[in-house]
């Protein structure tokens, strides 16, 4: 049996779950409401504070999606208490980021400057020029953002310039050296 799969999950005050047909979950809390449509072969019960996850038997496939099914409705009890944020730095000379409205204006050292747009849902904020928050209720959503904000330059092995994630370790490669 799935260890994940079968643990329950805590409600806590001021969350409310539902599930309705074909195995849709509404989830809303003190900083939104998130909707998810799950596999409606497996069996999601609200019983009293907390959620329970069932599989109809033990194929692999029903295996494979007891404890995905699981740690979804999980990061999406998470996500209306308490939310997602990820961390970007901006490493290189002349690199910087600037914020007007919903648009994020990436420098890059390319010819012209990278504008995105925030997702409905998600928020970045700016930490000084260099470092880069982004917000959001949706784990999935806020993690897609900041690897699309990532790949607009992803750091080099030489000089370590580019966006990495706060906790991301760029290894470090020693350049050509000069025959004598």
């Amino acid at each position: 049996m799935s260890r994940i799969g079968r643990m329950p999950i805590a409600i806590p005050a001021g969350v409310t779950v539902d599930v309705a047909e074909n195995n849709k979950v509404t989830v809303k809390g003190p900083k939104g409401t998130l909707v998810r449509v799950l596999p409606a072969e497996l069996g999601i019960k609200v019983e009293d504070s907390t959620v329970v996850v069932t599989r109809p038997n033990d194929l692999k496939k029903f295996k494979a999606l007891h404890g995905l099914t699981r740690t979804l409705i999980a990061n999406m009890v998470t996500g209306v208490t308490q939310g997602y944020e990820k961390h970007l730095e901006i490493n290189g000379v002349g690199y910087r980021a600037a914020k007007s409205g919903k648009d994020l204006t990436l420098t890059l050292g390319f010819s012209h400057p990278v504008v995105m747009t925030d997702p409905e849902g998600v928020e970045t904020i700016l930490d000084g020029q260099n470092k880069i928050i982004i917000k959001g209720i949706d784990k999935e959503k806020v993690g897609q953002y900041a690897a699309e904000i990532r790949d607009k330059r992803r750091p080099e092995p030489y000089k370590g310039k580019g966006i990495k994630y706060a906790d991301e370790v760029v290894r470090r490669k020693v350049g050509k050296t000069g025959k004598k």
